[in-house]
């Protein structure tokens, strides 16, 4: 890609951004579908969940994101991981649990769940697009 115009690499990193802004923005109208369409705000719950998704990434790893896919022995790291993990693991299981409950029904649950792989699916390409050496250097 380094052999490609200043212009077109602004380009396509103008669209990757766009297709993360579209990503992010379906799995917030897919997390609002699955209450509004069945008058139960109880899947609502989940958004507890992606908020503290992130949150030990934020105050235990700080800058440094390539020591999470490293094997290592800092404990900070591990308990990073850890917690991530629960936080992933409950956003799947808060729908689960509420269908089993009979709080929610099939089609929420399958919203619900869609939208956290939307969210994930966003996640993942964001990782992607920040793993580019040459992403700030457009200009």
């Amino acid at each position: 890609m380094a052999d490609l115009p200043g212009y077109v690499r602004a380009c396509m990193q103008t669209g990757q951004l766009a297709f993360l802004a579209i990503l992010v923005s379906g799995g917030i109208v897919l997390q609002i579908l699955a209450c509004a369409l069945y008058n139960n705000w109880w899947p609502m719950l989940t958004v507890i969940m992606y908020v503290l998704l992130p949150m030990p990434l934020l105050f235990f790893v700080g800058s440094d994101s390539s020591a999470l896919f490293s094997e290592s022995d800092n404990s900070w790291v591990n308990a990073t991981k850890f917690l991530t993990g629960a936080s992933a693991i409950g956003s799947i299981a808060i729908p689960t649990i509420l269908k089993h409950a009979g709080v929610i029904g099939w089609g929420a649950m399958l919203m619900e769940l869609s939208s956290f792989f939307v969210f994930v699916l966003a996640i993942m390409c964001y990782i992607r697009i920040n793993d580019e050496d040459n992403y700030y250097s457009v200009l």
